[in-house]
């Protein structure tokens, strides 16, 4: 049954992987990979020697950063406020309105949020011209592109990583929490004492599983929302190697950012599955 996923695999993952020595060529699309020239380290040295490189570097770290703290932070709030409500139906519903955003493409969400945030016509901005405030210009600013990129992520993706949590707190026994209210804990101290040590286990391996998205910032997300004018705050590693590779047609560079991205990530996801496998005993195998 999974022969067939297994052969996407192989010819859309690994197949790929025969281009990795452009990386170590001045690669000309007209001679192909057997016909350009090998010029060893130099792309990497290039890359390295431009004033761009570092910086990007480093937004990808920072956004990527936020993303991971408030991935978990938010999601985890939510599932304990959402599993104090009584009533089924308003507790089904809150799940259903903030999973529904994960569900649609950054393409779709851009668009949404690009009106939203309009510094002329977006709702936002009106609402902050009402208390006498100038309109800002989120998704032109560089003070406020990143804070932009993390909060919208959260408002896309916080349902789906709630539905692990309050998945997690299905399994907390209930007999607990009557033994608390005995004892006349109140509901913090049962969340303090019994919901969240119930819940460690998928709170220790996702956060661990998540730092292997330290150097992936959202490309999606990204693309959609920035522009020239919050490259210096919202460029990411993932955009410059598009911007590089197929703007400026500059293969060899772009391939080898592109390689030290997997290389890096590939040690991260490493060090994650065994900081899993040693604090929550995750195993793929």
């Amino acid at each position: 049954m999974i022969l067939p996923s297994l052969v996407l695999v192989f010819i859309f993952s690994y197949g790929p992987m025969v281009g990795i020595i452009i990386a170590f060529q001045k690669f000309i699309p007209a001679k192909g990979i057997s016909g350009s020239e090998w010029i060893g380290w130099d792309n990497f040295k290039y890359v390295i020697s431009l004033p761009d490189t570092f910086k990007v570097l480093q937004n990808t770290v920072y956004i990527a950063l936020m993303k991971i703290v408030t991935g978990l932070v938010f999601p985890l709030t939510i599932a304990l406020l959402i599993n104090e409500v009584l009533n089924k139906f308003v507790k089904r519903s809150i799940q259903t309105l903030i999973y529904l955003p994960h569900f649609l493409s950054w393409t779709i969400l851009g668009g949404v949020l690009i009106d939203i945030l309009s510094p002329s016509f977006g709702i936002v901005n009106d609402i902050v011209k009402m208390f006498g405030f100038e309109p800002i210009y989120f998704l032109g600013d560089n003070k406020w592109f990143p804070y932009v990129l993390v909060t919208t992520n959260v408002w896309k993706e916080v349902g789906f990583s709630t539905i692990l949590y309050l998945a997690a707190l299905t399994s907390v026994n209930p007999a607990l929490y009557e033994a608390a209210v005995m004892d006349g804990a109140n509901r913090l101290r049962q969340t303090w004492h019994i919901s969240l040590p119930g819940m460690r286990p998928i709170i220790v391996l996702l956060a661990t599983l998540s730092l292997a998205s330290i150097l992936n910032a959202g490309f999606d997300q990204v693309f959609v929302l920035y522009n020239p004018q919050v490259y210096e705050s919202g460029d990411i590693i993932d955009t410059f190697v598009y911007r590089m590779g197929l703007i400026s047609a500059q293969f060899g560079p772009a391939t080898a950012i592109g390689l030290f991205n997997s290389v890096v990530s590939f040690i991260l996801i490493s060090i994650a599955y065994y900081l899993a496998y040693r604090f929550a005993k995750y195993r793929i195998f």
